[in-house]
């Protein structure tokens, strides 16, 4: 069952970021845009195997729906705004390159593609020491869960978010259309917002949270914020 979903999750997914970027673009022959989702499904793929093989419990987490009944009406909102943001963007991005603004020179896109490999080897590396990382915002007392200060996150106290950070700058450079960094400065603000909820959601309910977030300074970018 769990694995039907993952296929229909998957499948979905990757129709949905076609039918944002093409349609717009006004074509199917745009390569960057096929490396794209070839480089976005594989690795997504490796995310997918891997807590398949090692957390099938962190898995089941981050398929349920980011919006839920029991989510804050805050976070909620915040929720639905990048989901509308994130796909304005991909649907920005199909028109820049339909109007044929200016293209991200070829070192630019490679720049971009090692970006998108560096923010999922981030990702890898937060689901390997933090079996709590859920899609929605709440303190998992049904899994006795546990304050993370190890790996990425003895740097920053949000390093999915950070990498996420990486992606946004990565993907509009790859698909060669670097007006789409836009979709970073749209989506930074959202970014800081969740992060800022989801503190105070921890502090008020996780123990032990405070006191790390004391020893941790930094929530995103080390020596910024």
């Amino acid at each position: 069952m769990m694995l039907r979903r993952i296929t229909l999750q998957s499948l979905v997914g990757f129709l949905l970021l076609a039918a944002a970027l093409f349609p717009a673009a006004g074509t199917w022959r745009w390569p960057q845009a096929w490396a794209f989702l070839a480089l976005f499904g594989a690795g997504s793929a490796v995310l997918t195997v891997w807590m398949w093989r090692c957390d099938q419990a962190l898995l089941e987490a981050r398929m349920q729906s980011p919006l839920r009944r029991d989510q804050r009406p805050r976070d909620r909102a915040i929720i639905a705004a990048m989901m509308i943001c994130f796909a304005a963007w991909f649907v920005g991005m199909g028109l820049g390159r339909r109007l044929g603004g200016a293209e991200a020179p070829l070192w630019a896109q490679a720049t971009g593609a090692a970006l998108i490999v560096l923010a999922f080897a981030c990702w890898l590396l937060v689901l390997r020491v933090n079996s709590f990382a859920a899609s929605s915002v709440r303190v998992q007392a049904e899994r006795h869960q546990e304050v993370v200060s190890s790996g990425p996150y003895a740097v920053v106290r949000h390093p999915m978010y950070a990498a996420s950070l990486l992606f946004l700058a990565g993907t509009p450079l790859l698909l060669g259309v670097p007006a789409g960094l836009w979709g970073l400065v749209a989506m930074l603000p959202l970014l800081v917002a969740r992060t800022l909820g989801e503190e105070a959601v921890l502090k008020a309910g996780l123990p032990g949270y405070a006191a790390y977030t004391e020893r941790v300074r930094y929530r995103l970018l080390p020596g910024v914020w």
